[in-house]
């Protein structure tokens, strides 16, 4: 682990999940359960959010055998709403709840935090310089939900090549 993150190939096996979700699956499997669940993802507070990592869950889950459902990326939330229903035998899923969640409150975090700021900033141009305070191996989807959010421009080269805009910046 040169850089101090996690390889992708781990993150699909499950390794980035929390130790109860592989004890819940040690039990259920050794008493031959394995429901079909309906699993739903919501914010309980903090007002309205911008949706976005659904491209990470995407890929992370795919090739399950569960349907997944959720509203569009870039889309404006509330408290309770779900913005993401999976359904499926729990074993399928269940160690990926963690990085699930983790990709959806990450990206939404940044997206949301980026809307709210161009909200009060109005008819003046903000540019995202968040990567400088971000760990590298993150720019590109740091930038991304930073424009997905509302900001007009962003510096990060990386982030520039994902979305298909110009980098922006001094």
């Amino acid at each position: 682990m040169k850089f101090g993150i996690v390889p992708e190939e781990e993150i699909l096996e499950g390794r980035t999940t929390d130790i109860y979700f592989l004890r819940t699956e040690e039990v259920l499997s050794q008493k031959g359960v394995n429901p079909r669940v309906v699993a739903e993802v919501i914010m309980t507070s903090g007002g309205w959010a911008v949706l976005t990592g659904l491209e990470e869950v995407a890929h992370l889950l795919a090739g399950k055998d569960v349907d997944v459902y959720s509203m569009p990326e870039g889309t404006i939330f509330f408290p309770y709403e779900p913005v993401l229903r999976i359904e499926g035998h729990y074993l399928d899923f269940a160690r990926y709840e963690t990085p699930l969640l983790g990709f959806l409150c990450h990206e939404s975090g940044i997206a949301t935090k980026a809307a709210r700021i161009k909200l009060l900033a109005g008819d003046v141009p903000v540019i995202s310089f968040g990567t400088r305070r971000q760990h590298p191996a993150l720019a590109a989807l740091i930038e991304r939900c930073a424009y997905l959010g509302g900001m007009d421009g962003v510096s990060c080269v990386a982030g520039t090549d994902r979305i298909g805009i110009e980098a922006t910046g001094t």
